[in-house]
């Protein structure tokens, strides 16, 4: 399926779809969103691209494998639940800032761990069907 149309709208589309799951990651602490979904969709975008121009084109983009994504976004995850500890607070309890940074909003620890997720959803996903295939 490498036509000519889909090879042009999908280079359109890994920006927008990496533009659109960003914005879905910040609304999640606030809206239905978040790094789960966010990570998704931003997965999709690099299958899109992988599907229209070849996997090898996508992996020039991407520059190193994803599953090194997993342990950065858990570690990313884990700093940010464990933060409060040394607070003397409970394991992922939520810390904000004072003053909200503009567009972001309130900036807290559940923005931090949704990054984590965000990070580890796009290394699995990507992992899992770039090694799909390359078996086909």
């Amino acid at each position: 399926m490498k036509t000519l149309i889909f090879k042009t709208a999908s280079s359109y589309l890994l920006p927008l779809l990496i533009l659109f799951s960003i914005f879905i990651l910040l609304r999640g602490h606030y809206l239905p969103g978040g790094g789960f979904v966010g990570g998704l969709i931003a997965s999709i975008a690099f299958v899109i691209h992988s599907f229209a121009n070849g996997l090898e084109k996508t992996r020039t983009i991407i520059k190193f494998h994803p599953g090194f994504l997993i342990p950065v976004g858990l570690l990313i995850a884990i700093i940010s639940g464990a933060a409060p500890l040394f607070l003397g607070q409970n394991f992922m309890t939520g810390l904000w800032m004072d003053d909200p940074i503009p567009v972001i909003g309130m900036v807290g620890t559940a923005l931090f761990f949704d990054t984590g997720v965000y990070i580890v959803v796009i290394g699995i996903t990507l992992t899992i069907i770039f090694t799909i295939s390359e078996t086909l």
